[in-house]
């Protein structure tokens, strides 16, 4: 199979998505709590990402303290991670062994934990009187 496993279980899911370059979709569908979902075909691997929020620059130890343990308890597929000071939310599938469960259960996670732990991190911003 090509690249189109990928569009294909989108479609399958009927997630609302657009191809926004050769191997790169973004899945934009609110009503599922998915927004901003880059799904990328990087052979041989599918990265799926999330920008979440900036780091705050106050309580930081105590911020990303929460950001592990909620990678440790709290998410089925995929992990939090800093790059250039944004936190995003990611994960890896090999795309030859790649099912539609895997497919799913990572973009069903994604939409769990950006539902339920947002709020949480939000919490850190300087705006949120933290």
């Amino acid at each position: 199979m090509d690249k189109n496993k990928i569009e294909q279980y989108l479609i399958d899911l009927m997630y609302t998505y657009r191809e926004v370059d050769k191997n790169i979709w973004l899945v934009e569908d609110p009503e599922r709590s998915l927004v901003g979902i880059v799904v990328m075909y990087d052979d041989p691997v599918v990265v799926f990402r999330v920008a979440v929020m900036d780091a705050p620059e106050k309580n930081r130890l105590e911020f990303f303290t929460k950001l592990l343990e909620l990678n440790a308890t709290d998410i089925l597929h995929g992990a939090y991670a800093l790059e250039n000071n944004q936190v995003v939310l990611i994960n890896t599938l090999d795309y030859a062994t790649m099912d539609y469960g895997e497919f799913r259960s990572t973009l069903d996670s994604f939409s769990l934990a950006l539902l339920q732990h947002y709020p949480i991190l939000s919490s850190y911003r300087q705006d949120s009187g933290y």
